[in-house]
């Protein structure tokens, strides 16, 4: 795949903020955020500004800036500013606890960190166990300043607003993600200069089909690989607009927004398509969401249901993918006119894929495997985890942790995280497979499946299950799924065991943590 403007030098900030003020853009709006808009030429003087603010502290090639920040004008022109020197910034959770955050500022050994007051005020207390960290850059809400930190608008407005590129080529570090932590503890993921370009070109460019005039909405935050696309470099990368939300992205807050702003793409994840649905349906209330092409949801398999009540509420389809923080962007995806409900889709352009054996022996289709991905996206590594480079990473390979098995047309269909697939009687059972099957009950909003051993000491499939609002639990509404399951399933797949909660346990990007219902 032909990467544009890729040769011997290349940096990410040049391609994605100043080439598209120098082929015109200048004028037209790249972020529109809190009733306001800020063009190209605006955006790129941020930039600059926060790339010489952090020369002026000494921050160097290759050192690392923190990001904590929320999903504003800040974030974008810190992170491109740190790229354009040739530092490299790593984009966090913003909403951790302050030990998490102790964590990521001494595991990646950051100089400097850039971050918004109301998360500084719950983690300053830690101050002195920072052992590498030297400058703190806030962005202050208030007009209350601290001694000792760095006052953000004050920081860029003394900078000047010319920067010239850092001498970089494709190889070079360009930022970090650590891991959602779906399954442990995070783990530093090394990009490269050419890996946003590269993702963009394969998913953005050749399945999004994305255009100069749409507007972009995400409401995973930017500090998730898949946000991180959304709400940035996929529309920068295609002179297009975003459209940034600071708030937490609750059902009713993401529905007026693509009403007020009339985005034209918009990205989530399942859960939250669920909720939405259940909103509109239980309240009856109407939202104007025409200005949407197409929706795109990943970080979970998209129930089916989901896709054909969305299409049906606001005739629009929902493109499900997979991606995941080592591969940056979505992998496998469905397409516009090519939507098999249920499944992942197939290989985006751009990327191989192989399902194999315990031996690591390719499997024929229909046969379920580890899936194994091919790309150029690919992290280079984990940061400073040996033994884990070396049962992930396999030459050009990555080893997805994702149980799948292909059918005979090249369509994916998602089992599984490989340490949550359960085995029953010798025969492994896919949670998703049962997942999928009880969601269609009227009853439920989201439901989780594990094993768990009964008296026998046998595993079997458990359900936990999330109501829908105004839906109480009982004994009778437990027998009543048990027996919807039973038309739905083979016996042995079906839920002995079915237990209602009031909430799933998830990582801040949507994904359920089904190993800590395993522990419970």
């Amino acid at each position: 795949m032909e990467l544009r403007g890729i040769g011997s030098s290349y940096n990410a900030a040049t391609r994605f903020i100043d080439d598209n003020v120098s082929n015109g853009l200048g004028d037209k709006a790249a972020v529109y955020y809190n009733d306001q808009s800020i063009t190209y030429s605006q955006l790129q003087e941020f930039v600059n500004r926060a790339g010489n603010g952090l020369k002026e502290l000494s921050v160097e090639m290759e050192n690392r800036v923190l990001l904590i920040c929320h999903d504003t004008p800040e974030m974008i022109a810190a992170f491109y500013g740190a790229v354009k020197i040739g530092a490299v910034p790593i984009p966090v959770n913003t909403i951790m606890a302050p030990a998490d955050y102790e964590y990521f500022l001494n595991n990646s050994r950051a100089k400097a960190v850039v971050v918004h007051e109301d998360i500084w005020h719950k983690i300053r207390h830690l101050r002195d166990r920072f052992i590498y960290l030297r400058h703190v850059i806030v962005i202050h809400d208030s007009a209350i300043k601290e001694a000792g930190v760095i006052d953000y608008h004050e920081w860029i407005q003394a900078a000047s607003p010319q920067l010239e590129v850092a001498l970089t080529d494709p190889g070079d570090s360009a930022f970090w993600l650590y891991s959602s932590g779906s399954t442990g503890k995070p783990k530093g993921v090394i990009h490269l200069q050419h890996d946003m370009e590269w993702a963009y070109n394969a998913y953005a460019k050749q399945i999004l089909q994305i255009r100069g005039d749409d507007i972009t909405f995400s409401a995973s935050k930017l500090f998730f690989a898949y946000g991180l696309g959304n709400g940035m470099y996929f529309p920068l990368g295609a002179g297009a607009s975003t459209v940034l939300l600071r708030e937490r992205p609750k059902p009713e807050t993401v529905l007026e927004t693509i009403e007020k702003y009339k985005p034209t793409i918009f990205f989530g994840v399942p859960t939250l398509y669920g909720s939405m649905i259940d909103l509109v349906e239980r309240s009856g209330k109407t939202y104007d969401l025409s200005s949407l092409r197409l929706c795109v949801s990943a970080g979970e398999a998209l129930p089916a249901q989901f896709i054909r009540k969305w299409r049906l509420l606001f005739g629009v389809d929902i493109l499900d993918g997979i991606g995941s923080t080592e591969a940056l962007h979505i992998f496998i995806s469905n397409r516009v006119g090519d939507i098999r409900e249920g499944s992942t889709g197939k290989l985006v352009p751009g990327y191989e894929a192989k399902i194999v054996n315990e031996m690591g022996e390719a499997l024929p289709p229909n046969e379920t495997g580890d899936l194994l991905i091919k790309g150029d996206s690919i992290a280079s590594a984990y940061w400073n985890l040996h033994e884990e480079n070396k049962n992930k990473f396999y030459g050009e390979w990555f080893q997805t942790g994702d149980k799948y098995y292909m059918d005979e047309e090249g369509y994916f269909w998602y089992c599984g995280r490989s340490d949550d697939m359960i085995k029953v009687g010798g025969i492994w059972v896919s949670p998703i497979e049962v997942e999928n099957a009880l969601i269609r009950h009227d009853a439920v909003l989201e439901v989780a499946v594990v094993g768990a051993k009964l008296d026998s000491n046998l595993v079997q499939p458990k359900a936990y299950v999330v109501l829908k609002e105004g839906v109480a639990p009982s004994d009778s509404l437990m027998n009543d799924m048990k027996d919807f399951l039973k038309k739905e399933l083979a016996p042995y797949k079906y839920p002995r065991i079915i237990e209602f909660i009031d909430e799933l346990p998830k990582t801040a990007s949507g994904k359920i943590q089904r190993f800590k219902l395993r522990i419970s």
